[in-house]
């Protein structure tokens, strides 16, 4: 600029489940291991009650559902499982992917946003729709690996989730472009639980919001976008 100060990279942070794709990749990939035998039922039964606990806002361990999947997969090698992943989001989340929703990313790039995409989804998946998406990067839940590189069925770390993401967000662009150098310009998410992420932009958009969000919304003068068909 010319009076010598930098100005700031401006981002648009994607939530990812509900935002981008029209359904749950914790339940859509459940049912998809279920069908081929990969999930016990009392797993499935496991993520269905932790599904009602996280739709009704009752209290939750984030890495629970996670781990209840991971558990039909970590005994399989590695390249196996990011094998299965791979298969998962072609056949299963790809035909979900919101028509409006590419449409917003590519508007995004092409006026000069750096987007990202974050996720409490599995970072594979994560990594595999900003590859579809052509995001700049996807920041996610990590999944556990032993000193052989195998997956443990734990998360590692914290699940990228509520305020988890705001501060994954900030380590993110820090090291990038350094502290103080950003802002979180444009930012889309669907629940309730993303309130801090949205807040935090200068311009939050709300897109198919559940009832708790889309009043919270209300209040606030927030955008509410109608991404399904």
């Amino acid at each position: 600029m010319e009076d010598g100060t930098q100005e700031l990279t401006r981002l648009a942070i994607f939530d990812y489940d509900g935002t981008i794709v029209s359904g749950q990749s914790g339940l859509l990939i459940s049912r998809y291991m279920f069908s081929l035998k990969l999930m016990k039922k009392r797993h499935i039964s496991c993520l269905i009650w932790w599904g009602i606990r996280y739709l009704l806002h009752l209290p939750h361990r984030e890495g629970e559902a996670r781990e209840l999947v991971f558990k039909g997969l970590s005994d399989e090698p590695p390249e196996e499982v990011d094998a299965f992943m791979r298969e998962f989001h072609d056949a299963v989340l790809a035909p979900l992917y919101r028509p409006k929703a590419e449409a917003e990313v590519a508007r995004c790039k092409a006026e000069g946003y750096p987007v990202l995409i974050v996720s409490a989804t599995f970072s594979m998946l994560a990594d595999m729709a900003a590859e579809y998406l052509g995001a700049d990067a996807a920041i996610a839940t990590v999944m556990e690996r032993d000193e052989d590189g195998m997956y443990t069925g734990r998360v590692q770390g914290d699940v990228i989730e509520g305020k988890a993401k705001l501060t994954a967000i900030r380590r993110w662009a820090d090291d990038r472009y350094g502290a103080g150098n950003w802002e979180i310009s444009r930012a889309y998410a669907d629940h309730y639980s993303d309130r801090d992420l949205l807040g935090s932009a200068a311009h939050p958009y709300t897109v198919c919001p559940d009832g708790l969000l889309r009043r919270y919304a209300k209040k606030r003068g927030w955008d509410i976008l109608n991404w399904r068909e």
